[in-house]
């Protein structure tokens, strides 16, 4: 199956897991881990931009959740939270 790309803009989280990794959540509730990305990008509560490829069949410590292979990323700002 081909992976999707795709433009979604949400707010970065860290999940302090096996060493930990970064989602994207968005408005609508999806959770993306994200496979890339600067310094800027991958800090919590940032608000964020993310353009790229998503895989929903890889397997790991994220357990089923899709997987966005960052190809570009714009800050947006930072949330209150």
């Amino acid at each position: 199956m081909k992976s999707k790309s795709k433009k979604l803009t949400g707010i970065v989280h860290h999940v302090d897991l096996e060493g930990g990794y970064y989602t994207l959540r968005t408005s609508s509730g999806d959770i993306f881990k994200l496979d890339g990305g600067g310094k800027d990008l991958l800090v919590p509560g940032v608000q964020a931009e993310v353009e790229g490829e998503v895989d929903d069949k890889g397997f790991g410590i994220s357990f089923g959740t899709p997987t966005l292979k960052v190809r570009s990323y714009r800050i947006l700002g930072k949330s209150a939270s």
